[in-house]
């Protein structure tokens, strides 16, 4: 007998920590553009200490301030509901697809001891040129992707220094890597990792809408913030990055998008039962 799933059930897991953000608003705009098919429930992981159980189909847990590093009381039980999902994938066809953005990319990286999570020497802000590996361009998540690509870079730390011998242990491997600095000596650092078929992360932002990101740094407060902390030509070029279709509207329109597609897809095949 046939057997198919009507509704999609996706976990949103907020790492924001009770601050304001543009980011978990853009990732509740990109799921309801799959409105017919999925639901979704968001969980405050840091600041409430909420987490769903392994009943959810998608999984995307979102970025956040501070540092991924931090003992907090979430810590423990969410490490513990990513292990138990990834245990699941490896024992069963009942997969679960999980998503990891930035401050979620650096706690699993460091969860899994893919490399080294460390402070960086300044804050890396805007919208950036990341490069793809050779296996991120043969991965599907990256593909329809310029090569480097363009995305919302917001961080103090990074992921760097990679265990290769780890990476071949878990079966992970490296998608893509931060702008070439012929003018520094510093290590490029990790911008996306496949953990396996169902797991994948960004160090970057896939989730950044550049129309409603564009109004939000044209008001005058975020300009004057943005102004003060990086600069008038830093501000300018992120902006008329926006504008370009071919720069951040590309990666919004197809990482997120491609990942909740595809694991649609994959939990809809129809199964013996």
């Amino acid at each position: 007998m046939l057997a198919d799933k009507n509704r999609v059930n996706v976990a949103i897991l907020d790492m924001n920590n009770n601050q304001a953000n543009q980011g978990l608003r853009c990732i509740k705009e990109i799921i309801e553009t799959f409105h017919e098919e999925v639901d979704f429930e968001i969980f405050d992981v840091r600041h409430k200490n909420e987490l769903p159980d392994t009943t959810y189909d998608i999984y995307i847990s979102s970025g956040g301030p501070g540092s991924p590093l931090e003992d907090g009381l979430w810590r423990k039980p969410y490490l513990e509901l990513m292990q138990n999902l990834w245990n699941q994938n490896k024992e069963s066809e009942n997969k679960k697809a999980v998503f990891f953005i930035c401050y979620s990319f650096q706690v699993i990286c460091d969860y899994f001891k893919l490399g080294e999570i460390k402070r960086r020497k300044s804050t890396s802000f805007g919208i950036l040129k990341v490069h793809k590996t050779k296996s991120g361009q043969k991965d599907t998540l990256l593909e329809g992707l310029n090569d480097p690509f363009y995305a919302v870079d917001s961080r103090d730390w990074q992921l760097i220094q990679p265990r290769l011998k780890v990476f071949k242990e878990h079966g992970a491997s490296i998608l893509s890597l931060e702008k070439i600095r012929t003018h520094i000596e510093l290590e490029r650092a990790i911008m996306a990792v496949r953990f396996s078929d169902e797991f994948v992360g960004t160090q970057f932002h896939p989730e950044a809408d550049p129309v409603s990101m564009e109004i939000h740094f044209a008001l005058p407060e975020n300009k004057k913030v943005i102004v003060t902390n990086f600069g008038e030509e830093k501000y300018n070029q992120m902006m008329h990055r926006m504008d370009d279709p071919n720069k951040l509207m590309m990666t919004y329109s197809i990482i997120l998008p491609k990942f909740i597609r595809t694991a649609i897809s994959n939990i809809k095949q129809p199964i013996l039962s």
